[in-house]
Order: C-alpha cells, then structure tokens, then sequence
C-alpha cells in the first residue's frame, strides 16, 4: 500500500539524494571542525564540569552615547 502512495508522488527520488547530501555535508563539517579547534578550548571545555561554582560576574552594561 504505501509503496504504490510513494511511487505515485512526482519527484519523491530527489528526497533521499537531499537527506544523504545534508548528512555527508554536516559529517565533512564536524570533521573539520574537530581537526582545525584548538586543543586549549577542548581542554578549557572539558575541565568545565570539574570546576567549583564560582558566583560568575555579571557584564558591565555598555555606557548608551
């Protein structure tokens, strides 16, 4: 049954092209991602959950000109 509902929509073989397209072009990026950070920023973010609570100071509001 929803085999022949599938083949009757025009056009319904571009979708798994698209969907494999966003996966392989989201996949490359997080490749990238994870071969050009700094290996500071991954040691700063691991070691986050490890630190006690320090009372975070609030950002000084910008003067208005």
């Amino acid at each position: 049954m929803y085999r022949e509902v599938l083949q009757s929509i025009t056009g319904i073989a571009i979708y798994p092209l698209i969907s494999f397209v966003i996966f392989f072009v989201f996949f490359v990026g997080l490749l990238g991602y994870v071969v050009v950070v700094n290996r500071q920023h991954i040691t700063a973010m691991s070691m986050l959950p490890l630190l006690e609570d320090e009372p975070l100071t609030p950002a000084k509001p910008e003067p208005s000109c």
